[in-house]
């Protein structure tokens, strides 16, 4: 038996393409390999991820960086960001219980906006997380910097120093990233 052979659709179609929640959800159902997923993460993981990632090196690199230049004024900019960042997670939890099924903001985008979107969308989140591990991989190598110090050891700047500041390759920075 043949089947019959599929009409080409343009690229404009297939970058709107959307998915719908119901599939999505039977998707999840059947799972890999006929195994459903499952979640493994729960409400309190998740949230001390957050915390982690929010209170973490990152907000101590940012806190060096502002205070000088902001001054006691930075208090503001940080409740500004907090707004902003309330308004995301509220969104992006609304979305969660309109999508019940598990993913990210590539799944959501998908099943609301279409394929295309969704691609873009899924690109911003790996060069956002390449962006925020790299400052934040660079802030615990001043960390590190500054605990060998104590000891009387210092690195030199070409294999501590980002290479914005003069390094060549900051070594540190790069072994914690390899150990997580």
């Amino acid at each position: 038996m043949t089947s019959a052979p599929t009409r080409p659709t343009s690229l404009r179609h297939q970058l709107a393409r959307r998915k719908p929640i119901e599939q999505l959800q039977a998707e999840a159902a059947a799972g890999v390999d006929g195994e459903p997923l499952r979640r493994s993460l729960g409400v309190w993981h998740l949230t001390m991820i957050s915390v982690g990632a929010t209170l973490g090196t990152g907000i101590l690199v940012v806190l060096g960086t502002a205070v000088p230049l902001a001054g006691p004024a930075v208090w503001i900019s940080f409740v500004l960001a907090g707004v902003a960042a309330l308004l995301s997670a509220l969104s992006y939890a609304e979305m969660a219980g309109a999508v019940p099924t598990s993913g990210s903001s590539y799944s959501y985008t998908y099943a609301t906006m279409g394929e295309g979107i969704a691609w873009v969308c899924g690109w911003c989140l790996v060069l956002e997380y390449a962006v925020s591990v790299a400052a934040v991989a660079v802030g615990a190598s001043e960390y590190v910097d500054e605990t060998l110090r104590v000891f009387g050891l210092h690195l030199p700047a070409a294999i501590a120093a980002p290479p914005g500041d003069g390094g060549v390759v900051n070594l540190p920075a790069a072994v914690l990233v390899l150990l997580a």
